[in-house]
């Protein structure tokens, strides 16, 4: 029956392929012979996007919900510099429009913005001074560490390190941003890790937990969700903000 059920679902996977490229063929013809001679138009230029025709916008839930809320949090604490390590580019580099940003990762990116420094950091040993940042990130990066996915060495215990040099390079009062996939504790290798949100506070003693929000798999954004609701989750994004004890 499984079987049965996949081969019908091809077959119709091809026929919605087939008359989508139906579709542009036609569609082609028409915005050629409508064309005013501004631009070249010839086939061999054409490439076909036949799943974009949707009624609302798609979008990666995890990695447009985590910024935006990493973005509000950094606002409140109003740092001098931001500290991000490893987070998405695309965070560190519109922060860096409202405020000096300090950019590390284990490949360092080669970027050339004003207010944005870039530079190369290993996680499981970072160089900052203990207790001596004050506004923090480390988003959708700790789950990769010590599973070679990036280069870096082979560690079944990478994961904890990262996380041990992150709590002692915080400040007394500094503000921790933390982000990973929540859910049935489970190591898809050399992927990801997927964590238990209650473990993730029990590994932050020293810490408060100031907001837990959660990116759930049907892609809602809860704001202050409760730990238990992560654990209901595959693959939920849960976002840590911790703030170190003084």
């Amino acid at each position: 029956m499984k079987l049965l059920n996949r081969v019908v679902a091809k077959k119709n996977w091809l026929q919605k392929k087939q008359q989508a490229m139906k579709t542009f063929k036609e569609e082609f013809t028409v915005f050629k012979k409508n064309s005013t001679g501004r631009f070249e138009i010839k086939w061999e230029n054409v490439r076909p996007y036949l799943d974009d025709k949707t009624a609302t916008t798609g979008f990666d839930a995890h990695y447009i919900y985590h910024p935006a809320w990493a973005a509000r949090i950094v606002k409140q604490i109003n740092p001098a510099v931001h500290i991000d390590i490893s987070s998405t580019l695309h965070f560190c580099t519109q922060l860096s429009a409202f405020i000096p940003v300090e950019f590390y990762d284990y490949r360092p990116a080669i970027l050339n913005l004003d207010n944005l420094k870039s530079e190369r950091a290993d996680l499981t040993n970072l160089f900052f001074e203990s207790n001596s940042v004050e506004s923090i990130s480390c988003m959708h990066t700790v789950e990769h560490i010590g599973l070679g996915r990036y280069g870096d060495p082979i560690d079944a215990d990478g994961d904890l390190k990262a996380i041990a040099e992150l709590k002692r390079v915080v400040k007394p009062g500094g503000s921790f941003l933390f982000v990973v996939p929540v859910g049935k504790p489970v190591v898809i290798f050399n992927a990801h890790r997927i964590y238990d949100a209650k473990a993730i506070v029990e590994l932050f003693n020293g810490f408060s937990l100031k907001d837990f929000s959660l990116v759930k798999d049907n892609a809602d954004f809860i704001n202050n969700a409760d730990l238990s609701e992560a654990a209901l989750q595959e693959y939920g994004c849960g976002c840590f903000w911790f703030v170190k004890d003084k």
